[in-house]
């Protein structure tokens, strides 16, 4: 019963819209099935399958909004989440900021499902994660890993007869191998909607490559040095920049803050090879149509060019600020070149090849001072050639910095950020003056 049709979730979400008092009530369905397999030390330690369907109704009285949630689906059980968020609104104080709900929108068919996907099994998994060890016991390493496959679906609907749904599937995999002697250590990440674009065996490969050709690393001097990035080491980099919301802007909160007040749109503010977007239909990273508020999601650009050309307005701000709200982003792209990584590395005379990032915390929000550690790999780059590889670094650097010193893009790859689980389209990248300000002993 996890995952019910269009058909199905809009048949519940009316009966539970038929038991409501309220001058306003919407109601939410999530379900979500799938299954995993952890393994380390090349042994699978743990597998199983997950199945979770739940319900949420809020209901408004005025501005007084109450919640309540619930995973029982008779008519006794529907009628009484209705009547206790009902109760919980009228313990309730005003929300100042409260909207009236929107009535009926038209929301485009998305893409984020795929039959292929939904129909994994326990032998599919254990197969491909078989691969995996495989690969790390030949290179002579041990592995640690976690796959994962979900399908699940989203439905909402409101008492002034809005109504959306949406239905995905996802599968993510990530890797990490060592050698015995504990001096090499190497990763790889992906996350797609389609599980034949997930080859596990080339991505153990990858992390077993790292692995070996990290050890016996050498200390060099901290200091500014061109970087290339990997993209998952810019994915992690990039993504606590992703959120282009106007209020916090407006309020200095944000990088897009001016010094004077207001916000820096139509700003240029990074080099002009940077372009990032979401679009939803994009075929290698589909999102939803749907917008929380209720609100059609399409394709924004964000930065155009190192032009800042959209931020997200919630539909309090905007009106507010007598402007059309708009939806945060459903995914981020950012467009790259046609570079390879090699072809990266031999145009670079003196650098350091980065393959992961992590323990990044934020530092100063207003600039997006980022400090963390490179890990799983890091090397040394001479004439255009890997040299040896080199121990760790600490960091302080933003990413918005970071964007204004880009001499070239690589390919994109789609790389999943395992603090967030959120998948990203993100270029290699060869940037200037990147600042490393100690040694770290991990490896």
């Amino acid at each position: 019963m996890a995952i019910l049709s269009k058909e199905e979730a809009q048949a519940l979400l009316k009966k539970v819209m038929s038991y409501s008092k309220a001058d306003e009530c919407e109601a939410g369905l999530n379900g979500s099935e799938g299954g995993n397999i952890r393994y380390a030390r090349n042994a699978v330690s743990t597998a199983g399958d997950i199945s979770t369907l739940s319900l949420s109704v809020s209901s408004t009285f005025g501005k007084k909004t109450g919640s309540a949630t619930i995973n029982e689906f008779d008519d006794k059980s529907l009628e009484k989440v209705v009547r206790r968020a009902e109760e919980l609104a009228q313990l309730a104080p005003e929300n100042p900021e409260y909207m009236p709900l929107l009535g009926p929108q038209t929301f485009k068919e998305p893409i984020t499902y795929v039959e292929s996907t939904a129909a994994m099994t326990p032998d599919s998994r254990a197969e491909m994660v078989g691969k995996s060890i495989k690969v790390a016991k030949e290179a002579k390493l041990e592995a640690a890993g976690f796959l994962e496959n979900t399908t699940g679906f989203t439905a909402f609907m409101n008492s002034k007869g809005m109504f959306g749904y949406n239905k995905s599937t996802d599968v993510i995999f990530s890797i990490t191998t060592r050698n015995q002697e504990g001096t090499g250590s190497g990763y790889a990440a992906r996350g797609f909607n389609d599980i034949k674009k997930l080859d596990t065996l080339t991505a153990t490969k990858v992390a077993a490559q790292k692995a070996n050709g990290s050890a016996s690393a050498k200390a060099i001097e901290p200091g500014k040095y061109t970087v290339i990035l990997e993209p998952v080491a810019a994915t992690y980099m990039l993504e606590n920049m992703f959120r282009f919301d106007a209020r916090s802007a407006d309020e200095g909160r944000s990088f897009l803050s001016k010094p004077g007040g207001g916000n820096r749109l139509g700003e240029q503010l990074m080099d002009e090879k940077v372009n990032i977007y979401s679009d939803p239909f994009h075929p290698d990273l589909p999102s939803a149509t749907i917008n929380r508020d209720g609100l059609p999601v399409e394709r924004v650009n964000w930065i155009e060019k190192g032009v800042v050309k959209n931020l997200n307005y919630s539909r309090y701000w905007a009106e507010k600020k007598g402007v059309k709200p708009g939806p945060f982003a459903s995914n981020i792209i950012m467009d790259g070149g046609t570079a390879s990584l090699e072809e990266l590395i031999k145009t670079t005379e003196r650098g350091i090849l980065v393959s992961r990032l992590w323990y990044i915390r934020m530092v100063d929000p207003q600039s997006l001072l980022l400090t963390g550690l490179t890990r799983d790999g890091t090397f040394y780059i001479e004439n255009g050639q890997i040299k040896y590889p080199i121990k760790n670094f600490r960091f302080n650097e933003s990413p918005v910095i970071m964007l204004n010193n880009v001499e070239a893009l690589g390919k994109q790859e789609r790389s999943i950020s395992v603090e967030s689980y959120r998948s990203y389209l993100i270029p290699a990248m060869k940037i200037r003056d990147f600042t490393f300000t100690s040694l770290s002993d991990a490896v």
